[in-house]
C-alpha cells in the first residue's frame, strides 16, 4: 500500500515551515494557469461596445495579472520570491464572459505554479472591479492549474474529460 504524502510546509511536528529550496537544481520551469468570469449579457454588449466608464478592464487586468505573478511571495505566506523570466496574461472574449490564461516562467529551484494561480485570480479579480458598477452578479470559476513544466516531479498537463450527457 502507497505511503500517503508528506505536506513539504511542516516540519516533523506539525509546525508552519518555509521549505529549504537550496539545494535543489535549478531548472527551467513553466506553469499555466486559467480561469473565468461569467458576466451577464448586458455586461457583455457594453465590453464588446467599449462603453465603460472606466477604461478597458481587459487590459487593466491583464496588467495586474502581470503585477500580481510577481508579487506572489508577499501575497502567499510560505511561496519563495523568485526571480520571474517571463509572464503573459491573456484575457479573451467568450460567449459567457471572459477567459483568463497565465504563463508564468522561471529559472531556478522550485516552480511558479502559485504566480500563474496568482495571476488568474488578481486579473479575475480586476475584471469584477473594472466592471461591477453594471454587473454585481459576475462570478468567478474554474482557476486551475492546466500545466506545468520542469523540476523532480516533471511535466503535469490537467486532463480534461468530455462534458457527460444528460439522459431523460
Amino acid at each position: 500500500m502507497p505511503r500517503p504524502a508528506r505536506l513539504t510546509h511542516t516540519d516533523a511536528d506539525g509546525r508552519l515551515r518555509m521549505v529549504d529550496v537550496g539545494g535543489k537544481a535549478v531548472t527551467e520551469r513553466e506553469a499555466v494557469a486559467s480561469g473565468h468570469v461569467v458576466l451577464s449579457a448586458a455586461t457583455r454588449r457594453a465590453l464588446a461596445g467599449g462603453r465603460l466608464k472606466k477604461g478597458d478592464p481587459l487590459q487593466a487586468a491583464r496588467l495586474a495579472g502581470v503585477m500580481a505573478a510577481k508579487r506572489t511571495s508577499d501575497l502567499i505566506p510560505l511561496c519563495h520570491p523568485l526571480v520571474l523570466t517571463g509572464i503573459d496574461v491573456e484575457l479573451t472574449p467568450t460567449p459567457r464572459g471572459i477567459a483568463i490564461r497565465a504563463a508564468v516562467r522561471t529559472s531556478g529551484p522550485t516552480g511558479v505554479e502559485m504566480e500563474a494561480l496568482t495571476a488568474v485570480s488578481v486579473a479575475a479579480l480586476t475584471v469584477y472591479d473594472m466592471l461591477k458598477a453594471i454587473d454585481t452578479g459576475m462570478v468567478i470559476e474554474g482557476v486551475q492549474l492546466d500545466e506545468k513544466r520542469g523540476g523532480r516531479s516533471g511535466h503535469y498537463r490537467r486532463v480534461t474529460r468530455p462534458a457527460r450527457r444528460r439522459t431523460r
